[in-house]
């Protein structure tokens, strides 16, 4: 199967298409990356071969082979805790991507969704990464999607997330207010936090230590805003790092003992755009808290 994937503009701009694409897809390790390139199986939309020292040019677009045929099944599942005709809210386990990414086509929580409920219009209003576990919500028509995506753009929704991080030193704050500006980082798929003069506060999260012991903490996390990786820098900026995260506050090597990345869309709340109900629903997966 071909995929296509636009190379967007970035700042700092990755030095070769390979290395882009396997920052891209972290989850396919590099050396399946290489031994596309190297078989020919990655190629420019002019017909190109790419070959490893293709520079990187944003505006291109790269035709790869997923090869799904050996794709294995999803060693977790998801749960669907509500469904009527306009959406359906799945609750998602770690290590599940959202949508198709890489070679994760048919494991993928929407592929999944719609093949189990016979859904082909099935559509996320939101996304969670996907080291991130919880609720997400999605559309079933087309014409519902536009009122429920006005929720997330207004503001409308409150987003719960709970998370197990470490903890500072003694005298710890229980409550955060964190307001700044985040913007690209380096390398560019990491985010970080723009200088003071830098414009006008584009991400919000109110941070409320809940428990804590033996070095460790339950925090719950109320974003305001949603910019990628935006808990985790903030939960990195106040000295307390996620339990399992890998590129915050610094980039490292996964090893056997990680856990994994210990955040959890806990809750979503809203007044139902179609309906004017009060909507809640809460995740019933569950964080490594207390901490052995």
């Amino acid at each position: 199967m071909q995929s296509r994937l636009h190379l967007p503009k970035l700042a700092p701009t990755p030095k070769t298409v390979l290395e882009y694409l396997i920052a891209h897809f972290p989850h396919i390790p590099a050396q399946t990356w290489h031994e596309r390139v190297a078989k020919g199986k990655v190629t420019l939309d002019d017909g190109t071969i790419l070959a490893v020292e293709s520079p990187y040019c944003h505006g291109i677009t790269v035709l790869y082979s997923r090869e799904i045929a050996q794709e294995p099944a999803a060693d977790v599942e998801e749960t669907v805790l509500f469904l009527d005709a306009n959406i359906l809210v799945a609750d998602k386990p770690h290590g599940m991507v959202v949508t198709p990414s890489g070679d994760h086509v048919e494991r993928s929580l929407l592929a999944r969704l719609q093949r189990r409920n016979s859904l082909k219009k099935l559509a996320p209003v939101h996304r969670l990464d996907r080291d991130t576990a919880g609720i997400v919500l999605f559309t079933i028509t087309t014409e519902a999607r536009a009122r429920y995506h006005e929720l997330f753009s207004s503001r409308s929704v409150e987003r719960e997330y709970l998370a197990v991080a470490k903890v500072g030193k003694a005298g710890t704050p229980k409550e955060w207010d964190v307001r700044n500006r985040m913007e690209e980082g380096e390398p560019w798929y990491r985010r970080r936090i723009a200088k003071s003069d830098a414009g006008e506060p584009n991400a919000i999260t109110r941070i409320q230590l809940l428990e804590s012991q033996n070095g460790f903490g339950l925090f719950r996390l109320l974003p305001e805003t949603g910019k990628k990786h935006q808990l985790r820098v903030h939960m990195a900026s106040i000295g307390c790092p996620i339990v399992g995260d890998l590129l915050y506050p610094d980039i490292r090597e996964r090893n056997e003992y990680d856990s994994p990345l210990q955040l959890l869309a806990y809750r979503l709340s809203f007044i139902d755009p179609l309906s004017g109900e009060p909507r809640r629903f809460v995740s019933t997966q569950r964080l490594l808290w207390p901490v052995e």
